[in-house]
Formats: structure tokens, sequence, C-alpha cells
């Protein structure tokens, strides 16, 4: 499987390109602010989706041929959103290319993942998973930020969204002609029992159903952060844009590394301490410093960044929950794995919605406390996910 890691993050990397330019440049062409919020909320939809099907699909068809669709998905309507969507900016076509394109990567990269923890020995999963989040952060997070950052000002927009269809290309041709691991086969239950199977399970097996939940929660205040999080760097601190990015950039890049201690610490310790301990209570505890640390030091960048650090760390102790998940349903693991991501899709409405509703009501420190009590109780949830 080991082809499958470079892959991963080369793909990820051509979808993660985009993310740190395409909002302002939209804007710059005219774009409302409202349209733009459309536009990712509807892919955030194709998104969470998507999510849920890779795991279902994998069962069904076998995880490469998901890869295989999953890569062509994102190809196609990557070119129509270079080619006719954005130089014409119609907005119908911007929506449909850009949230279809959104729909290929968790097929090919979950997909993935389904496949990984169908195969890999018990003993060993932890750090197997870990490996693959910290392709997928890196690649979407993190080198995606950093190859941006570079080749807009050198290349220019256009090419470097077509040098993001090459990095693509590349990670999808490395992974499914280098990746020679051939016993995880498709299921043998017709594909309506397969799909509602994936949803049923939540109920069918309850702590899977717990699972999804907990998975829900460890991302949901991520997916706030880009609501919240500028804002309250800019205007209620005083750093400028580059300096909140920079914050950003330090998070994510601990994250993607401390993938790779976490998923071993899981192996080592058992995955439901390592997701209890050092990610609902330490994610509950850095949260809160994220917050009062520059509210009470101010405009003192370097223990912000410390902060930023010590936030990124402790996110990446989720990642056994890819390994606890399916053992609780040996017998369905595509169905468990679509499930968690079924809760992963789900933190991207449920974090911005927390924001939504809450913040006119208690304001940016009780939204944080809301998401820091969240982050607790999947502390307590975890410990009811015991395989039998």
């Amino acid at each position: 499987m080991i082809w499958g890691f470079p892959g991963v993050l080369l793909f990820m990397l051509g979808e993660g390109i985009d993310q740190g330019f395409l909002s302002a440049y939209l804007s710059d062409q005219g774009v409302s602010l409202h349209s733009i919020a459309m536009l990712f909320t509807v892919r955030g939809v194709a998104v969470g989706v998507a999510s849920w099907l890779s795991g279902a699909l994998s069962d069904l068809w076998g995880p490469r041929r998901v890869m295989w669709v999953g890569s062509v998905i994102w190809a196609v309507f990557q070119v129509l959103f270079l080619t006719v969507a954005l130089p014409t900016l119609d907005f119908s076509l911007l929506v449909i290319s850009f949230a279809l394109r959104g729909f290929g990567f968790p097929l090919f990269a979950f997909a993935f993942l389904t496949w990984l923890t169908a195969v890999t020995p018990e003993q060993r999963l932890g750090r197997a998973v870990g490996w693959f989040y910290f392709c997928y952060v890196g690649g979407l997070l993190v080198f995606g930020a950093l190859s941006a950052s570079v080749l807009v000002p050198w290349l220019g927009t256009f090419p470097t969204l077509w040098f993001a269809l090459l990095c693509m290309v590349s990670g999808c041709l490395m992974t499914l002609l280098l990746v020679r691991e051939t016993s995880a086969p498709a299921g043998a239950e017709k594909p309506l029992a397969v799909l509602f199977g994936s949803v049923a399970i939540l109920w069918r097996n309850w702590k899977v159903g717990v699972g999804a939940v907990v998975r829900c929660i460890c991302s949901s205040a991520y997916d706030a952060y880009p609501v919240l999080m500028p804002i309250f760097f800019t205007q209620t601190i005083g750093f400028s844009l580059a300096e909140w990015l920079r914050l950003s950039f330090v998070m994510c890049a601990t994250t993607m590394v401390c993938n790779l201690i976490f998923g071993a610490v899981g192996d080592r310790i058992g995955w439901r301490r390592t997701i209890a301990w050092f990610g609902g209570v330490g994610c509950a505890v850095t949260l809160l410093l994220l917050y009062y640390v520059p509210l009470l030091a101010g405009q003192q960048y370097a223990l912000a960044l410390l902060a930023a650090a010590l936030n990124g760390a402790p996110a990446a102790a989720y990642a056994p929950l890819s390994a606890l998940v399916p053992a609780l349903a040996p017998g369905h693991r595509g169905q468990a794995m679509g499930a968690l991501n079924l809760g992963a899709g789900a933190s991207m409405l449920v974090g911005p919605a927390v924001v939504a509703v809450f913040f006119p009501l208690v304001g940016m420190s009780g939204v944080v406390w809301i998401f820091a009590g969240l982050y607790l109780l999947s502390a307590v949830l975890v410990a009811f996910l015991k395989p039998s």
C-alpha cells in the first residue's frame, strides 16, 4: 500500500491549492460575498455526501474502482471549471463544476482509507491511519497553501489551477497503478442494501453511531475556524491577515506531523485512551488557550504562535478513530467507514451552524466554551466504544 500515501498527498495537494485564494479571486472579479458563500456551502454538501458514499461504494465495487471514479469526476469538472466556468463567471456553472469537483476527492481519499483499514494488521492500524492523515492534511492544508503562495505570484491564477490538475493526475496514477494490494474485494451485498446499510448501521450498531458523532465533534470546531478566527485575530487582537494565515499554517502543520505521533501512540497505549485524553480533553484545553492567551496577552505574536501549535497537536489524536470504528463492525468495515465519513461531512455543516445560532446569543467566548464542551463530551462518548 505504500505508494498510496504519496499518491494521496499529491491528489490532496491538487485539491488544496485553491483553498486559500479562490474566494478572494472571485471577489476581485465582482462575485458577491453571498454568492461565494453559497458556492462553498453547496460544495460542502457535495463533499459530505461523497464522504458517506466512499465507504458504502467501496463495499459494493471495491475501493480501487471507487478511487478511479472519484479521480475521473475531479478531473472532468476541474477542466470544466477552468475552461468555461471561471472565464465566464457564470454562477450556475461555477456551482456545478466546483461542487462536483468537490464530490470527487472524498471518493478517492476515503476509499483509500477504507482500503487501508481493511488490509492493515490491527497492531499497526493506528500508525497506518496516522500516515494517511499526515498525507491528507499535508496535501489539503499545508503543501497546497505553500504551493499557492509560491505559484500564484510567479505564474498567475489560471496556470496555478492547471498545476493542481497535474498534481491530482500524478497522485491518482501513482496510487492506482503502483499499489498492488488485492486482498480487499468488493462485498457481495446488493447495491441498495449496501447504500442503506451505511446509514442503517448508525442505529443497527449503536457504537458505530456514537463513533460518527465523535467524528463530527472532532472536526466541527475546525470547520468553524474560517468563520470565527480570522475575525477574532484581526479585529479583536489586531493581527494582520498575513499573521493570521501564518498562525493557521502553524496549526495545520502541527496537526499533520502529530498524526504520525498519535497513530503510534494509539497502537501503544490503546486507541480509545488516545482519542479520549489526548484528543477530547487535549482539544478542549488547547482551544481555550488559543482564545484566552491572545485575549489576555494582546499582540504577543510568539505566544499566539505557541497557542496555535498547541491547538493543532491534539486534533491529530482523533486519527485512531478511523481504526477504532471499523473494528466495532468487523463484518461491515466499509459501512462503518461510510458512517464515520458521514460524521466528518456533517461537521462541515455543524461547525458553522453552531456559530450562526449561538454567536448572537453568547458571543465569541460563549461559542468557544460550547466547542470546548463538545470536545469533553466526545471524550466521554469514546469510553463506550469498546469492541465486542
